[in-house]
């Protein structure tokens, strides 16, 4: 066979089918657009059935001197002893870096870029280490979690320290100055079990 009878025999390569190609990338975003903005409704409709809930205080003008700061990751909060039941009403719900201090007059959560919000020594219940929240689940004892009273019902909000190491120092810390009632209220684990 000669080159010349090569190149005869030799086809061009299938021409693309754009028209196919786009319309496959187009349905994929329209389903991811449909998806997210389900995600956003499901959002909205989770903060209205919990706008009973009061707004959670804001940080008092004078707080006084910390006793101990930390700095981590606010990881969200839950009903109490619901670790899976999320709230979302006020910002509790938005993930963001924290700066907790605890004073005199309660805990202070600083949230750049969210809401900051304050926990009065009388609504502070108890600490624990826990392994999850709503969202995020780690190594057991690494998440730092505080009960609290908004209004009349119990919050659980969890925290993360980048030096998990001080974890339990804080648990000592808030279980020692926590409310009067707090012998009240059973310690619960993510599997929402009293202990």
């Amino acid at each position: 066979m000669t080159l010349f009878e090569l190149a005869a025999e030799q086809k061009s390569a299938d021409v693309t089918d754009w028209s196919g190609r786009i319309g496959w990338v187009v349905g994929l975003l329209l389903v991811i657009t449909l998806v997210y903005w389900l995600m956003r409704q499901g959002w909205k409709w989770r903060g209205t059935l919990q706008s009973d809930l009061p707004a959670p205080p804001g940080p008092p003008a004078e707080p006084g001197e910390p006793s101990r700061t930390l700095s981590g990751r606010y990881h969200g909060s839950t009903t109490a002893g619901q670790w899976l039941d999320r709230i979302v009403a006020h910002g509790l719900g938005t993930r963001s870096r924290a700066e907790l201090s605890l004073t005199p007059a309660g805990l202070l959560v600083e949230r750049p870029g969210a809401r900051d919000f304050f926990v009065p020594t009388a609504a502070l219940r108890e600490a624990r280490l826990d392994k999850g929240i709503a969202g995020k689940v780690l190594a057991e004892g690494g998440l730092l979690v505080v009960t609290w009273a908004l209004g009349d019902r119990l919050i659980d909000s969890g925290f993360r320290s980048d030096r998990s190491a001080e974890h339990p120092e804080w648990v000592a810390a808030l279980n020692a100055v926590s409310g009067p009632d707090h012998q009240n209220h059973p310690t619960t684990t993510t599997e929402g079990a009293a202990r």
